[in-house]
């Protein structure tokens, strides 16, 4: 007897959603957080970004009690973020002592 693949929410199958192409917009408040960090750490959170843009794969957790509000770990800073439809927007990069605040 054949296993019936794994359904994701909204009917889809599980593994159809790291197909998806997330587009990626960044506010203007996280650029500046981004040029204030070393060049070695803005290179490693933007390859998790572009992983992030590809089927939402990275450290991801959705945050409590925010509606579409998630947030990526990358070392000690955190990427905020807000899921819209098929794009990432980017609201804020910080440490994480700061990111919760």
């Amino acid at each position: 007897m054949a296993d019936k693949p794994r359904q994701a929410e909204g009917g889809r199958e599980a593994d159809s959603e790291s197909s998806v192409r997330y587009s990626l917009l960044i506010s203007e408040e996280a650029r500046a957080q981004l040029r204030a960090l070393p060049k070695s750490l803005r290179h490693n959170i933007g390859q998790r970004l572009d992983a992030l843009q590809n089927g939402l794969s990275g450290d991801v957790k959705k945050l409590t009690a925010r509606e579409h509000k998630y947030r990526l770990r990358v070392g000690t800073y955190r990427i905020l973020f807000r899921l819209e439809g098929s794009a990432i927007f980017v609201y804020a990069v910080k440490h994480r002592k700061e990111a919760y605040a």
